[in-house]
């Protein structure tokens, strides 16, 4: 089994230490992509209209400024770098030593400048969204679909993809369908369902956490997947097609 996410929009700069070490980030295959982004993105940044090309507003300048610099910025672990709703209820601190190796490795997250790394991987802070368009680059998720496609078709091989990744995220990379079951987070009032934005971000990250500390065997089919989800939430599933995914439907009480 293996979890996709999204990276945060918020991310928490690393106080000290090295720069990224680009021959120790997983998927290596991508570096040469992932340079490409990073040059773009620091010329962009460093534009008179950095923000207005970036899509951010004033309270982020330093951000962008930081992104000038990320070839020299000290680079941390993802887990510790990715901060905000999804990332807190996953709590990958209070994670035992077992369960964050598992984390290690079993959590992929899809990055407008990285592309996809692990959770392991050390990264600097930046801002970019997957939604940007970038020149010479084009939109970020048309750029790294086809990267992507290529990069995790051996990884993912075999595996059950539990997607939680915003819609933006996922217009980087279409997983097999079989495969993959996508998550969405409802509320129920007299029998009327709404969707849910800021708790599903947070209920996703309560599932990705629920899903790496469990005790027993990984889910490795969408019904046992649905079986471990019911441990802790009232849920459903929703079988999927050759080209679309299952859902796993979470229903939050009112």
């Amino acid at each position: 089994m293996l979890i996709l996410l999204p990276p945060s929009e918020g991310k928490t700069p690393a106080v000290k230490g090295t720069s990224v070490d680009w021959a120790d980030l997983s998927f290596p295959d991508l570096n040469t992509a992932r340079a490409q982004v990073l040059e773009t993105l620091g010329t962009v940044s460093a534009h008179k209209d950095a923000l207005a090309l970036l899509g951010v507003g004033a309270s982020l300048s330093d951000d962008v400024e930081r992104n000038t610099r990320l070839h020299a910025e000290p680079a941390a672990p993802a887990h510790s770098i990715y901060s905000g709703v999804l990332y807190d209820a996953l709590g990958y601190r209070t994670l035992t030593p077992v369960q964050r190796r598992k984390a290690d490795h079993d959590v992929l997250i899809i990055s407008a400048l990285w592309g996809v790394i692990r959770f392991g991987d050390s990264v600097p802070a930046y801002r970019l969204s997957m939604g940007t368009a970038l020149p010479d680059v084009g939109r970020l998720a048309s750029f790294w679909k086809p990267q992507l496609s290529k990069a995790l078709a051996d990884s993912v091989e075999g595996h059950l993809l539990v997607d939680c990744r915003s819609s933006t995220y996922a217009a980087a990379w279409t997983p097999p369908a079989e495969q993959t079951v996508a998550v969405n987070v409802f509320t129920e009032v007299n029998g009327v369902r709404k969707v849910v934005s800021h708790f599903a971000k947070h209920t996703r990250g309560e599932l990705a956490r629920h899903l790496l500390s469990r005790r027993g065997k990984p889910a490795g089919t969408p019904a046992e997947l649905l079986k471990a989800t019911r441990e802790k939430w009232d849920a459903e599933l929703v079988e999927g097609s050759a080209r679309k995914p299952h859902a796993l439907n979470i229903i939050l009480p009112n």
